[in-house]
């Protein structure tokens, strides 16, 4: 698997207002191969970490997708930079907003925007990888609102994964919701994922709380600060 970088983040700042960064100088290079578990106090900015590097949220600094900005990825032909960028570094949430209707009518819906016009989503492996998490495809059919939270949580990690597009996931808590068992299934698929290097996903950038959970998936730790971003030796036992 090549080594080569798939994500710079430069000098970026988010702030809560002018002169009160929530972090800055943040610097960052995600390369094949890299679980990266990113840790931090409460409020230290996680999350808003992983919505500046998706473009949720607006930020200072500058941030490359295999060498060119989000704004200008995909221009050549969508006109969509940013959306097509998104479809190759994506954010998952850690709760999945209530929608209307099914999981199967989300991806239906996102499998037909623009930004896809040059790909092709595959929604067959996404019902295939919920399987493999204990999603019985019934559930794909059910209104998001009649899923439990652990249910609902596997279903958007499922539809993010399965749908093959993303080189980088943004994942906030992705197995919050999840008892033990569930919870290192979706880990060993992840990583396996990552490691194996023979599908799309090539690395992820990963929020969790847990330090076993960390222990086991991370080949990198990151802790943010106010100050920015500094690595951290890896844990005993990774």
């Amino acid at each position: 698997m090549s080594r080569e970088s798939l994500l710079e983040v430069k000098d970026v700042g988010c702030y809560k207002t002018p002169g009160q960064p929530i972090f800055a100088h943040a610097n960052l290079t995600v390369k094949p191969g890299d679980v990266i578990v990113l840790r931090g106090k409460s409020g230290s900015g996680k999350t808003t970490l992983l919505k500046c590097i998706s473009h949720l949220n607006l930020y200072d600094g500058h941030i490359l997708y295999r060498g060119k900005t989000p704004q200008s990825y995909g221009m050549s032909f969508t006109c969509l930079g940013i959306p097509t960028y998104r479809i190759h570094v994506l954010y998952v949430p850690q709760r999945p907003s209530l929608l209307p209707g099914s999981p199967r009518d989300f991806l239906n819906t996102i499998s037909s925007f623009k930004a896809h016009a040059n790909s092709s989503p595959n929604t067959a492996k996404a019902i295939e990888v919920g399987k493999a998490w204990g999603i019985d495809e019934e559930l794909w059919d059910r209104n998001w609102g009649d899923l439990s939270g652990g249910e609902a949580q596997r279903i958007a990690l499922a539809a993010a994964v399965g749908l093959e597009q993303a080189e980088i996931l943004l994942l906030d808590e992705p197995t919050s919701a999840l008892d033990a068992a569930a919870s290192q299934s979706v880990e060993r698929y992840l990583v396996d994922e990552v490691r194996e290097g023979k599908g799309r996903l090539k690395a992820l950038i990963w929020i969790t709380h847990s330090d076993e959970q960390g222990q086991r998936v991370a080949t990198r730790v990151v802790r943010i600060t106010a100050g920015g971003l500094h690595e951290e030796d890896m844990p005993r036992g990774a």
